[in-house]
């Protein structure tokens, strides 16, 4: 994947003296007093702006926060708690810039913060105008929001039509050459977990991996309605009958090629779904019509925890059963810690995903951990994703 990297140009020294507008991710969660909950995003976003300073640039920063209304500033929309936590990371201030499409007063050396660029009219259409006006307050522009990179919208986007240099900052050319590892230069076999409550959500993923991997694993409702493709009864588990033909399909597809996609040989079940439900532990065969399905067994567990010993690449995305509840969550345990001892590259994304990274605590022994949500599964599904498709023109300009 080509495109001109920020870390390169700053290497070269190219930014002296320069202008450098960086497009970060730093929307974090607040309390209700507007206090910071949790700043991962806001310390992910110090490299880059550290790399213009070293360079000798003037640095200006902007990141959305929150669902703004555009034109429509209101206090709860403003990035003052994030100026004030980057000022303390960085060690210099950090000014707030109110109004600041028009112009900007910034010197190299000094960082400003460019309040919330999802209220200016234009942002998510990706106005053309607009964009224009930002490109003009700079003489490199830097995407380093991978979170954001699935939206096609003016500090995302458009900018990097017009900038005179647009490029791919630290956060976000690490994302990119970890899928790009993954995905379209894997060391075999290439194992894929795909989980979740809904197959519709996930069709497309799983489609389009059942072209690449070894072994696809599926798991919670994705991979009931798996078992009812396979002939298997799964009493009142969640599942979506009317997808099965499609999941008949990808089964079809995979063994064909030699490929397969592991169904449960156990499971464990409840009467109910409560933290406080009754975990069983059932053969596939023995699932009576009053039992939930809410995690997969310890035989199935021991299964795929070989086949991710053996992989070469293992890439991640949800978890395999309830694991919220401790007595569903041994499958998901078991699975985690197999990535964790594997030799395989892995690469880890979603929400749920990097909750069950958290709590077995093994964020050091995946190989790549995307924070990218929507972006990382569009990535999967095999879109183009056009913040990176625009870098990619300007750099094959």
């Amino acid at each position: 994947m080509q495109f001109i990297r920020f870390a390169d140009l700053a290497q070269q020294g190219k930014l002296q003296g320069k202008r450098v507008f960086i497009r970060a991710d730093l929307n974090v969660p607040q309390d209700d007093a507007g206090n910071i909950t949790e700043d991962t995003r806001i310390r992910a976003s110090v490299p880059a702006i550290r790399q213009a300073l070293d360079a000798g640039a003037a640095v200006m920063v902007t990141s959305h926060l929150g669902r703004p209304t555009e034109g429509a500033f209101k206090p709860q929309d403003s990035l003052a708690p994030v100026a004030r936590r980057l000022s303390e990371l960085l060690g210099q201030p950090v000014a707030l810039k109110q109004d600041w499409v028009d112009g900007v007063d910034v010197i190299p050396g000094q960082v400003v913060l460019l309040e919330n660029c999802r209220v200016n009219p234009g942002e998510k259409k990706n106005s053309d105008a607009l964009a224009q006006k930002m490109a003009k307050l700079c003489d490199v522009y830097v995407n380093d929001a991978f979170g954001t990179a699935h939206r096609a919208e003016a500090t995302t986007h458009g900018i990097a039509k017009f900038a005179p240099v647009a490029c791919a900052g630290p956060l976000l050319s690490a994302e990119l050459d970890a899928l790009g590892r993954a995905l379209h230069q894997p060391a075999h076999p290439l194992v894929a977990i795909v989980a979740g409550s809904k197959v519709s959500t996930k069709l497309t993923i799983l489609k389009t991996l059942a072209d690449k991997v070894d072994n696809l694993i599926v798991g919670g409702g994705i991979a009931n309605t798996f078992m009812l493709a396979a002939g298997l009864k799964i009493g009142k588990s969640l599942a979506e009958p009317d997808l099965v033909e499609g999941a008949k399909e990808i089964i079809a597809k995979m063994s064909a090629r030699g490929a397969s996609v592991p169904i449960p040989v156990d499971v464990v079940c409840a009467t109910e779904f409560a933290a406080t439900a009754k975990a069983t532990v059932k053969d596939v065969a023995d699932v009576t019509d009053e039992d939930m399905i809410l995690d997969i067994g310890p035989k199935t567990a021991a299964m795929l925890a070989q086949q991710i010993a053996s992989a070469g690449t293992v890439v991640w995305n949800g978890p395999v059963g309830v694991f919220e509840f401790d007595q569903f969550a041994e499958g998901t345990k078991t699975l985690a810690k197999a990535i964790a001892e594997s030799k395989a590259f892995s690469i880890a994304g979603g929400g749920d995903t990097l909750a069950a990274i958290a709590k077995y605590d093994i964020a050091d022994r995946i190989g790549y951990i995307s924070t990218g949500g929507g972006a990382f599964l569009e990535f999967l599904e095999g879109k183009t994703l056009p913040a990176v498709e625009i870098l990619q023109q300007r750099a094959a300009a």
